[in-house]
């Protein structure tokens, strides 16, 4: 029988959740970048930059790209409709630019995940799973808190932009629950983000407390006849909200849990870099009209030659 390797010896890999930075990416840079069709083309740079930095940076052999197709056909908008329902849909400027974002990863040889019902994050998580049962641990680019909650062990979860790096045993400092409690801290206080209501009245000072003394959502909900003798601002009220919306607190969770079985496509390298495409690349790197230094970036950290790109057939 074969034993986990300690966590110092367990080989990375890199789970990038794509769709914040290329967002990231048409909201910071300006439009000024258009590719040869007069498109914009600024998310494709940006994301281009942020992909560069971490391959130059941290080398990875082992690295999958996570894309959210499913943008009203997550299985999570079919047990609540209103799911995201605050969002206004992506324009076709940013629809197109998400399709080079996902050519750009295939020609350099980098993995993609997408599915038309499971969410990046989910993507990232079954990925995650998949990748932990042959030994390795993850390291989840992104600063979503929601991923939070796939932290284990020597696993590791990074926000690129900002430099910072934590594990599991970081997040109740971060959040004030444990990694375990994540998605029962976001079912309780809601999340305003994803149009996730959580149960009206309980903040999230409120369910970080009530986490710290019953463990679980389960565990709070089965026993919630003490919560009224907590030393808690507002105890009393606290439990007949719970009594209340029991069932949306539990719908919540639904919402609110990283699926840890979607699909995934047969990857018997377990998402080893491969080879870059150096005809697709470049036909990528005239569509999008980028300049001699970010080709010569892109060439260079795929290993490819870029001076005979440059050589006319």
């Amino acid at each position: 029988m074969t034993s986990t390797p300690p966590a110092a010896a367990q080989t990375p890999v890199y789970l990038v959740d794509a769709s914040l930075y290329v967002f990231r990416a048409w909201h910071s840079i300006p439009d000024d970048f258009q590719d040869a069709e007069g498109w914009p083309s600024n998310a494709v740079h940006g994301f281009a930059r942020f992909l560069l930095e971490l391959i130059e940076r941290e080398r990875p052999q082992h690295i999958a790209v996570a894309f959210d197709e499913a943008l009203d056909s997550c299985f999570r908008n079919a047990l609540y409709p209103a799911y995201k329902a605050n969002r206004d849909p992506a324009p076709d400027a940013l629809k197109r630019q998400f399709g080079h974002c996902k050519a750009l990863c295939s020609a350099l040889g980098l993995s993609v995940l997408a599915d038309v019902q499971y969410e990046a994050d989910d993507l990232i998580g079954s990925a995650l799973m998949r990748m932990r049962g042959h030994g390795y641990r993850g390291v989840i680019v992104s600063a979503d808190k929601d991923l939070s909650q796939l932290l284990h062990a020597a696993d590791e979860q990074w926000d690129f932009a900002r430099g910072l790096r934590w594990t599991a045993a970081g997040v109740p400092e971060r959040h004030g629950v444990q990694a375990t409690q994540i998605a029962d801290y976001l079912a309780l206080c809601g999340d305003a983000v994803d149009n996730i209501p959580g149960v009206p009245g309980i903040g999230a000072k409120t369910a970080a407390a009530l986490l710290g003394h019953f463990g679980s959502l389960d565990a709070l909900l089965a026993r919630v006849e003490e919560v009224p003798f907590l030393r808690l601002r507002g105890a009393a009220s606290a439990a007949a909200r719970l009594r209340e919306h029991r069932a949306q607190a539990l719908l919540c969770r639904q919402l609110t849990t990283i699926a840890l079985d979607a699909p995934l496509s047969e990857d018997d390298d377990h998402y080893r870099r491969g080879r870059a495409d150096a005809d697709s690349l470049q036909a990528l790197c005239d569509r999008l009209r980028f300049g001699p230094m970010t080709r010569r970036r892109l060439y260079t950290a795929v290993g490819l030659d870029f001076a005979a790109s440059q050589v006319p057939s």
